[in-house]
């Protein structure tokens, strides 16, 4: 399972490449390879559709390199996103994140 703490930190290797209300496209930094968190797998990024209310869908492609999600915007407002990928209000995020989380539980 990943953590708050850890979509951060993953965060940091995206960049946006198309964001509309309800969806976001990230291409994500062939350097993420070189991140040293626990051996997170692609099945985990997926999962978290399972594991956070309020994603919907999430959609890797590994041959472009992007990360597709699809998500509800009444829940995870458009600036959240853009303040993630930026790394800003990263503890209203994570806050969030662990909510969001336990109710799944």
């Amino acid at each position: 399972m990943v953590n708050p703490q850890q979509l951060i930190e993953f965060s940091s290797y995206f960049s946006i490449i198309h964001h509309i209300k309800g969806r976001i496209r990230v291409r994500v930094s062939p350097k993420i390879k070189e991140l040293n968190t626990q051996n997170i797998s692609i099945n985990d990024i997926k999962n978290l559709t399972q594991t956070i209310r309020g994603i919907k869908h999430i959609k890797v492609n590994k041959i472009v390199g992007s990360v597709t999600i699809e998500y509800d915007a009444e829940i995870f407002p458009d600036h959240l996103w853009v303040d993630l990928i930026q790394q800003n209000n990263l503890e209203e995020i994570a806050t969030l994140i662990n909510q969001l989380s336990k109710e799944m539980n």
